[in-house]
């Protein structure tokens, strides 16, 4: 028996490496023969493949095998053919589904057919209109954190940036999903049962990437239980278990009649009767919400982090863009200006722009599988069917476009533009085509509305905080530093009026 499982595991790797359609495809041996590779640097280093996928370029150059499926391609301007849109089918890559345990959720859905029929449901709730009719209730969102914020200050408390962020963030997602607030600025801050359960999903997205009997169990299990075989899943077993009660709540309420109003809330919309009975499960209902509320939190408050970070460590910028937004649009530290207005105002949105490109947002690479298609690069035939990346990471610090990449340089849009060149074109933390993010507007009007009450109304300086604490050291779906997800302490030292 062992001597036939030997010669099969033979078989296969000779195959992978001198017959497979992908065998010209230069790349690593070992990597083009097994998983092992990138098995060793994600689980048992801990998220550090991106960096071995990087020294592959510097050896085989554009274009490389990384795993003995998948082809990683670090030209910039071949993103838009990856990630297409329009006609041109690209389906989700199946390896990659189980990396969040949610395979019943849209951003989980493999057929590019059957992502259009459930992204149908969602469009309408995340088009720019309708982010622009929630300013309102987004700004009652940012006034409560201005209030905290200014607590913090009376107090002389040190504030964590990222559970203030991430309280405004899901607080918006939550009420927009079940049209009420979770209500994480006024009962759990500066805690946020939110972010913890996400921080221990990503962290394990590796683990269940090679081990996806994992996901079921998670999915399957009751949260005690859960709990006990792994305390880092405590809180997403729990948190899971919360939207299932809301499902099942919003599920009853269909049944009986009671729902009139199916634009009310992402919730009313998933259960319409008018959609396929499959597509109103429970199961389904519980990994959309999950996947809603936490793309909607989670990414948002890591780059508002990260921004602010930026922003309070660099304060000649910080000042440039108070003075930018006092004599335009915030005369007063409490004014109010529209998504709209903010959006044309040039130097925030270059603080925006360097605030994305350096935060990445998904850190993870997220394959497109051309299923009728045969990709051509460099001269080397791509078959249908192969999963092919450009991970957003190598698109965001070339080098070639962002001279000095790792510098916080809101400048370089500024003269960019006086160039005629278009910049934005390489933000790529949404991705493109038809997959990208589904919460793109929501997001951009967090980031500019927050943003801009930050750096009118506060004046605040680190605290215990580096460089290090908001490195990129690791991919865990979202970049951590060496001492785990991003943090930034601070005193809130001035109100600015």
């Amino acid at each position: 028996m062992f001597g036939r499982g030997r010669s099969k595991s033979s078989v296969v790797t000779i195959y992978r490496v001198y017959f497979h359609p992908l065998r010209k495809i230069p790349g690593p041996k070992l990597a083009a023969a097994t998983h092992l590779v990138e098995f060793y640097h994600d689980v048992i280093l801990g998220g550090k493949f991106c960096w071995e996928v990087q020294r592959m370029h510097e050896k085989y150059g554009p274009i490389v095998r990384i795993n003995p499926r998948q082809v990683h391609i670090i030209d910039p301007d071949f993103y838009d053919e990856i990630y297409a849109g329009g006609n041109r089918k690209r389906d989700k890559d199946p390896a990659f589904t189980p990396r969040l345990g949610m395979s019943l959720s849209v951003i989980s859905t493999v057929p590019h057919d059957h992502h259009r029929l459930r992204r149908r449901i969602l469009n309408n709730f995340f088009s720019k209109q309708s982010v622009t009719n929630l300013e309102p209730m987004l700004q009652e969102k940012i006034d409560k954190l201005s209030q905290r914020l200014r607590d913090a200050k009376e107090a002389g408390t040190v504030v964590k940036l990222e559970y203030a962020f991430a309280a405004v963030t899901a607080d918006v997602i939550s009420h927009y999903c079940y049209g009420k607030s979770m209500g994480y600025l006024d009962q759990l801050y500066p805690q946020n049962d939110l972010k913890e359960a996400f921080n221990a999903l990503f962290q394990g997205i590796h683990i269940l990437y090679f081990f996806p009997m994992w996901g079921f169990l998670m999915n399957k299990l009751p949260p005690w239980l859960i709990a006990k075989l792994n305390p880092k899943s405590k809180q997403l077993a729990y948190f899971r278990s919360m939207v299932r009660e809301q499902s099942a709540n919003a599920l009853n309420l269909q049944a009986k009649g009671m729902i009139s109003d199916k634009k009310q809330s992402i919730f009313n919309a998933l259960v319409d009767p008018a959609l396929p009975a499959e597509e109103r499960t429970l199961d389904r209902l519980t990994e959309e919400g999950m996947i809603v509320l936490g793309a909607g939190a989670e990414t948002t408050a890591n780059t508002l982090t990260l921004g602010a970070f930026h922003l309070i460590k660099n304060r000649d910028k910080m000042l440039k863009l108070r003075h930018e937004l006092t004599n335009t649009v915030m005369p007063n530290s409490t004014s109010q200006p529209s998504w709209k207005q903010l959006e044309q105002l040039p130097y925030l949105s270059a603080v925006i722009n360097e605030t994305l490109r350096l935060a990445v947002g998904g850190s993870w690479r997220i394959p497109r599988v051309a299923t009728q298609e045969t990709i051509v690069y460099n001269g080397y035939e791509i078959p249908p069917g192969t999963p092919l990346i450009t991970s957003s990471w190598f698109v965001h610090m070339n080098p070639d476009i962002f001279p000095n990449p790792e510098k916080f340089d809101p400048e370089r849009w500024i003269k960019a533009a006086d160039r005629g060149e278009y910049l934005p074109r390489y933000i790529t933390n949404f991705s493109k085509g038809s997959r990208n993010c589904l919460g793109i507007n929501l997001a951009y009007a967090e980031l500019y509305m927050v943003i801009a009450r930050f750096v009118r109304e506060f004046d605040m300086e680190l605290h215990n905080t580096t460089e290090a604490d908001v490195a990129c050291d690791r991919d865990f779906a979202v970049f951590h530093s060496d001492k785990g997800p991003w943090s930034v302490q601070v005193l809130v030292t001035g109100v600015v009026n």
